[in-house]
C-alpha cells in the first residue's frame, strides 16, 4: 500500500479514534503505576504521587494534569498540551513510550482477558514470582450456561486477578477482550472466542462480562459516564462483520465483507451496540477486514458516526492489525505527516485525550485505594478455582441420554475405560487467548478427564489416537481392549486449536481422521454403557453417534477450562445435573457444501441457492438445533399471565412506514412505525411457571422467542428476545416474570436497515413451543 493512501487513511482514522498498533515487544513491562515493584507483594505507586515527582526532581505543581480538583477532560487536555509533537506521536502505538520530561512513564496497552488473564500480549507476563492465573472455560461454553450472573461474576474474578497482577508489576489495566462477533458460519475458526450465533445473546454476554471487568462497586450508575471509575478497561472486538479468518486462500487481512444494511444493523452491529450502551465498555476494536470496500478501521460512518456519536462511546477506539501497517508506522511516521500538513496535530491531540481519560478513570494517575491490598493471594484463589469448575458444569450440554442411562451410579461401575484423543486433555481444555506454551505462565492447575474420572472409579486409559487429527488407526486396538474389560466406557473426542482457531477456519464439520472409526469400534466392543464427550467450539456432525444405539449418551463440553475434567466427570456421575443449552446450531455436514463462508448474507440467497444462516434464517435439518439441551429431570411450563394487546397511540410526528407483504396475506393500514421516531415506553409481560416433575433438582433455561406478523417479506423465522436460568427443586415450581420492551422484543429491521415496529399479530413462543400465544399490536 502506497504512503499516500496510508497517510490518507491515517488522517481519516485520527479524526475519530485513538489508534493502538500492535508491536513486537513481547515483554515490555507496563511501567505506569509501578516504580520499584517488589515481586510477590503489593508495592506500587501512581503517576501523580507527590513523592514520586519529588523523587524525579520535578515540581508536581507545574503539571495541572495532576490536579485532582479538575475534571479528567481538562487534565487530559493539559497533559497532551504539555507534550511536544515528538512526544505525542510516541504514544500512538500499543507501546506508549511516555514522556519523562513531564513525569509520564511508559505504558503497554495490549493485554488479553478473554476467559482469564493470558500471557498473550506484552502487557501481562508471568514468571517464577507470579506463575499462574485462573483459566475459565472459553466463552462459547460459558455462554451455554445462559446465566447472566455467572458471566458477570467471572468478569469480576478476572478483573480482581488483573488488579492483583497490576499491583505486582505483571500487568497493565487495559484488556482487549471480549470477542463479540456473531458466529455466523460453523466453519469460522474463532467461534471458540465468541458467545455464539444469536446477536441478542452475544450482546447480553458482552454487557455482563464487561460490567464484571470494569465496574467499581458503588459506581455502576455514575452520573458522568466519561469520568466513571474503572476497575479495568475492557474492549469489545472486532467491529464489524468479521468472521472469516483463513479459508481456501481468503485471508482476513484482505477480505472484503459484502454485507447488507439489514444484516449490518440486525446481526453484525447489534452486539457492539449493546456492549457500548448496556455495558458502557471503555474501548472498541475495529476489525481487520473491509466492509463493503472500506477498511473497517477507516470508515467514518461506522466509527465516528455509529460508535462515537450514535452509541456515545465513553472511551477509545483501537485498531487491530489490519491492512494498514502492523507495527510502529504511526510512531515512526505521524510526526512527519503533521509537519508536511498531511495530518492536523489537533486530531492527534483529541485522540490522545480519549486515551488518557481512560487511564485516569482506571486510577493510574491518582490511584484506586480500594484495590491496593490485592496481591498474589488473590490469584488462583480457591473461590476462583471453584468458579471455573462451576462455569464448566453450568455450560456443559447433555445432547443424548437414551433410557436415562445417565447419571451413572457411583459404585455401580468400579472400572472405567476412558479413551479418546481428549481423554487426558490439559492444554486443549483452555483453548486460545490463555497460556501460549512459548511464554511463561500456566493455569492454576489442570484437572484432566483422567483426573476427574479417577475420583469415581478405577480408570483404564487408552488414547486411541496420537492426536485429534487421528491420522491412522494404529492406536484403536488398545482402546477397544480396555472397553471390553471395563464396566463403563467414556470416549472423549473432538477437535482442538489445530483444527479451529484464529487464522484457521474449518473446511468441514466432521471429526478429523480416524476418530469416527475409533468411536464406532470402541462402542461396539464395550461391555457396559458408552458415553461420548465432544470437545469443540463449532458444531460437529456426529449424526452417526446420535443414531447409534450402542452410544447411550452424548455430552458437549466445549473447551471447559482448567477444571474441565472434573466438571465432565461430576456431570456423568450425577453430582451435577446438566442444564446447558447450545449457543450455536449444529448443522449436518453437507450444509457447508451449499454455500461458501465468504457469502455474508444471513437470509437465504435464492439466486445462488444458498440456505439461510443461524436458527433465525435456516429451517433445514440439523444435528442439534440452537438452544438444545437435556436434563436428568423433566420440566413442565404453564403460562400464568400474559399481555395479549398492545395499543399504541401515535403523535402527529409519527408516520406510518410501509412494509412488503406476501400476496394474499393481510396488510394493516399502518404496517409499521420507525423505532427511531418512538420513545418505546411500552412493555409486554408474561409469567411462566416452571415445574420440576422429575425426581432430581435441576436448572432450567427458559427461552422466549417472538415471531413477526404473518406475511411480512424477509423477516426472521423466530428471534430470541429473553432468557432466564432458574433452579427448581424436584417436585416444586418457580414462576419467572418477564417484562420485555415492545421495540426490542417485537421490532424488525427492513431491507434498508431501518428498525421498525410492525403492527399486527405477533407470536410469542416459550421454549420449543411449550407455550405459544399472540400479542396484537395496533396503532391508533
Amino acid at each position: 500500500m502506497g504512503k499516500t493512501l496510508l497517510t490518507s487513511l491515517l488522517c481519516i482514522y485520527l479524526t475519530f479514534a485513538f489508534c493502538v498498533i500492535y508491536t513486537d515487544a513481547r515483554r515490555s513491562v507496563t511501567k505506569i503505576g509501578r516504580d520499584a515493584v517488589t515481586p510477590g507483594r503489593s508495592n506500587f505507586t501512581y503517576i501523580c504521587d507527590p513523592a514520586r515527582y519529588a523523587q524525579l526532581g520535578l515540581d508536581i505543581k507545574s503539571f495541572p494534569f495532576c490536579d485532582k480538583t479538575l475534571s479528567y477532560q481538562v487534565r487530559a487536555r493539559d497533559l497532551v498540551n504539555q507534550m511536544t509533537l515528538y512526544e505525542k506521536v510516541r504514544q500512538l502505538g500499543n507501546r506508549a513510550y511516555g514522556a519523562p520530561r513531564i513525569g509520564l512513564p511508559e505504558y503497554e496497552w495490549w493485554s488479553e482477558a478473554l476467559h482469564g488473564l493470558s500471557n498473550v500480549g506484552p502487557g501481562t507476563f508471568f514468571d517464577d514470582s507470579v506463575a499462574h492465573a485462573t483459566s475459565f472455560p472459553t466463552p462459547i461454553l460459558t455462554t451455554a450456561s445462559f446465566n447472566e450472573s455467572l458471566w458477570n461474576t467471572i468478569g469480576k474474578a478476572v478483573s480482581t486477578e488483573a488488579r492483583a497482577l497490576y499491583n505486582l508489576g505483571h500487568a497493565g489495566l487495559t484488556f482487549w477482550s471480549p470477542t463479540i462477533n456473531v458466529a455466523r458460519d460453523p466453519r469460522w475458526g474463532r467461534i471458540i472466542e465468541t458467545p455464539g450465533e444469536d446477536p441478542f445473546v452475544v450482546g447480553t454476554y458482552a454487557a455482563n462480562y464487561v460490567r464484571g471487568l470494569q465496574d467499581v462497586e458503588g459506581t455502576e450508575h455514575y452520573k458522568d459516564l466519561n469520568s466513571r471509575p474503572l476497575k479495568v478497561s475492557a474492549c469489545c472486538k472486532h467491529f464489524t462483520a468479521y468472521d472469516v479468518d483463513n479459508w481456501k486462500g481468503v485471508q482476513r487481512y484482505t477480505f472484503d465483507a459484502k454485507v447488507t444494511e439489514q444484516d449490518l444493523a440486525e446481526t453484525f452491529n447489534r452486539p457492539f451496540q449493546m456492549c457500548v450502551q448496556n455495558g458502557d465498555v471503555s474501548s472498541v476494536m475495529c476489525s481487520y477486514n473491509r466492509v463493503n470496500g472500506i477498511p473497517a478501521c477507516a470508515d467514518p460512518i461506522l466509527l465516528k458516526q455509529t460508535v462515537r456519536e450514535d452509541w456515545n462511546l465513553h472511551g477509545y477506539i483501537v485498531a487491530d492489525c489490519l491492512d494498514l501497517d502492523c507495527g510502529v508506522y504511526y510512531t515512526d511516521n505521524v510526526e512527519n505527516a503533521v509537519k508536511h500538513g498531511k495530518v492536523r496535530e489537533a486530531l492527534v491531540d483529541r485522540s490522545l485525550q480519549y486515551l488518557y481519560v481512560v487511564l485516569m478513570r482506571l486510577g493510574i494517575f491518582d490511584g484506586h485505594s480500594q484495590y491496593n491490598s490485592l496481591g498474589i493471594n488473590d490469584v488462583c484463589s480457591n473461590e476462583h478455582i471453584e468458579l471455573a469448575a462451576e462455569a464448566a458444569r453450568e455450560g456443559i450440554v447433555l445432547l443424548k441420554n437414551d433410557n436415562g442411562i445417565l447419571p451413572l451410579a457411583t459404585g455401580k461401575y468400579p472400572s472405567l475405560a476412558v479413551v479418546g484423543p481428549h481423554a487426558n486433555a490439559s492444554i486443549a481444555m483452555i483453548g486460545n487467548y490463555a497460556f501460549d506454551p512459548w511464554n511463561k505462565g500456566t493455569p492454576c492447575r489442570y484437572i484432566t478427564p483422567l483426573n476427574g474420572f479417577s475420583s469415581y472409579g478405577r480408570v483404564n486409559y487408552a488414547a486411541g489416537c496420537s492426536n485429534v487429527k487421528c491420522p491412522d488407526g494404529s492406536l484403536i486396538g488398545p482402546a477397544v481392549q480396555v472397553a471390553t474389560t471395563s464396566d463403563a466406557t467414556i470416549i472423549v473426542a473432538g477437535i482442538d486449536l489445530s483444527i479451529e482457531a484464529e487464522s484457521r477456519d474449518r473446511l468441514d464439520l466432521l471429526l478429523p481422521g480416524k476418530q469416527t472409526d475409533l468411536i464406532i469400534q470402541v462402542a461396539n466392543a464395550s461391555k457396559g454403557p458408552v458415553v461420548l464427550v465432544i470437545m469443540s467450539a463449532g458444531g460437529v456432525d456426529i449424526s452417526f453417534a446420535k443414531n447409534n444405539p450402542k452410544i447411550h449418551a452424548i455430552l458437549w463440553s466445549g473447551y471447559p477450562g482448567e477444571e474441565g475434567g472434573q466438571a465432565i466427570a461430576d456431570i456423568i456421575f450425577g453430582k451435577y445435573n446438566p442444564g446447558g443449552r447450545l449457543p450455536v446450531t449444529w448443522y449436518q455436514a453437507d450444509y457447508v457444501d451449499k454455500l461458501p463462508i465468504t457469502s455474508m448474507q444471513l437470509r437465504p440467497d435464492d439466486s445462488n441457492g444458498y440456505p439461510g444462516r443461524t436458527y433465525k434464517f435456516f429451517d433445514g435439518p440439523t444435528v442439534f438445533p440452537f438452544g438444545y439441551g437435556l436434563s436428568y429431570t423433566k420440566f413442565n411450563y404453564t403460562l400464568k399471565a400474559a399481555t395479549n394487546r398492545l395499543p399504541i397511540k401515535l403523535t402527529k410526528f409519527q408516520h406510518c412506514h410501509d412494509l412488503p407483504y406476501k400476496n394474499g396475506t393481510f396488510k394493516p393500514s399502518c404496517p409499521a412505525i420507525a423505532i427511531d421516531d418512538m420513545r418505546c415506553p411500552k412493555n409486554f409481560k408474561l409469567a411462566v411457571e416452571v415445574k420440576n416433575v422429575g425426581n432430581r433438582d435441576g436448572d432450567e433455561v427458559v427461552l422466549v422467542y417472538s415471531q413477526p406478523p404473518f406475511g411480512i417479506v424477509g423477516t426472521h423465522i423466530k428471534n430470541l428476545i429473553a432468557f432466564q436460568k432458574v433452579f427448581v427443586a424436584a417436585g416444586t415450581s418457580e414462576t419467572i416474570q418477564f417484562a420485555i420492551n415492545a421495540c426490542q422484543g417485537l421490532g424488525i429491521v427492513d431491507s434498508s436497515g431501518n428498525a421498525l415496529l410492525p403492527s399486527g399479530a405477533h407470536t410469542i413462543i416459550v421454549g420449543d413451543g411449550a407455550i405459544v400465544f399472540p400479542i396484537q399490536l395496533t396503532y391508533r
